[in-house]
């Protein structure tokens, strides 16, 4: 078993406190542990280039025999990092909020895994297995979850491009100066047993394995996520009265709870199938927008048109 903690928090600080209690839990189940902070390394923003899902989705249409990765892969250290993070077992993912968002470390961290989308690789042939990793999420904050109302969820909504399942999270509230959790043996005790569950969860059969954290947590009755949002009408026409802004569930309202909805799990961003079928989403858009720059030259017009404006900048 190996564990992988990962701290976006200021060095010794409460992020890297909880992320080391439960790394603790961890090793005296048994485990391997491996920890870092974002801070430590040479991460360099996404350019939204799309040459990832595009290279991607030539291999799935053939036009290309192989997927050669990010194209920053050699000007940072997201590689090295993504080297040790896919051949774990389990993730303690530990971050600061300071406007009810995880820190913009993390994010731009999380927001450079498309290149390493494992249901994409998956699809194209690239990856063999899904290694089916499990995570416990950590969100720390100096006041509680109304100054933290996206923090975990954001946080969740970054481990499914791993296929990383989350099982447990936990909400580090009122801890404002660095240092300030160690007075605060309930966090302590919870991200501890947050490290036990992981071991618990590493050593579970994948089928068989459940969310491990506080059984009232969120609204969501798939992945415990507290956001939730009338259904739209997705791009092959499947429409579910609402949805779960994270792991995309379809749901409906019953005796004022939200439940899985008839069919709900067919967008289920835990599953590799389901979240394949974005990559499918995104070939077919860029197919249609090719087809209609070459047989429509007003599109091209009106792109150059946008192209030539100048306004005044900072």
């Amino acid at each position: 078993m190996k564990v992988l903690g990962i701290s976006a928090g200021r060095h010794n600080g409460n992020t890297d406190i909880a992320v080391k209690e439960a790394l603790l839990a961890a090793q005296e189940q048994g485990a391997e542990v491996i920890f870092i902070n974002l801070f430590d390394y040479n991460i360099l923003p996404c350019t939204g280039c799309e040459s990832c899902t595009m290279m991607m989705g030539d291999v799935a249409m053939g036009k290309r025999d192989d997927y050669p990765g990010c194209v920053l892969k050699n000007k940072d250290d997201m590689d090295k990092i993504m080297d040790v993070f896919q051949t774990c077992n389990g993730l303690i993912v530990g971050c600061p909020t300071y406007d009810l968002l995880p820190s913009s470390l993390y994010l731009k961290f999380a927001q450079r895994f498309l290149a390493y989308e494992l249901a994409f690789r998956l699809k194209i042939g690239a990856v063999k297995e899904n290694p089916n990793m499990v995570a416990g999420l950590i969100s720390v904050g100096g006041s509680c979850h109304d100054w933290q109302g996206f923090s975990l969820e954001a946080l969740g909504a970054t481990m499914f491009t791993n296929s990383v399942r989350v099982v447990d999270q936990y909400m580090v509230t009122r801890v404002g100066r660095p240092g300030n959790i160690v007075i605060r043996p309930d966090h302590l005790e919870r991200v501890h047993k947050m490290g036990e569950n992981i071991v618990k969860a590493i050593k579970t059969p994948v089928e068989e394995r459940t969310w491990l954290g506080d059984p009232d947590m969120g609204l969501c009755p798939n992945c415990h996520g507290g956001l939730v949002f009338r259904g739209d009408v997705h791009w092959d026409g499947i429409r579910f009265p609402y949805e779960c802004a994270v792991c995309g569930a379809g749901l409906e309202l019953k005796d004022g709870k939200f439940v899985l909805a008839e069919n709900g799990l067919c967008r289920d961003r835990n599953v590799d199938e389901a979240r394949g079928y974005h990559l499918d989403e995104i070939v077919a858009t860029r197919i249609d927008f090719m087809k209609r720059m070459g047989e429509e030259p007003e599109v091209k017009e009106t792109i150059n048109k946008y192209k030539e404006i100048k306004f005044p900048a900072i």
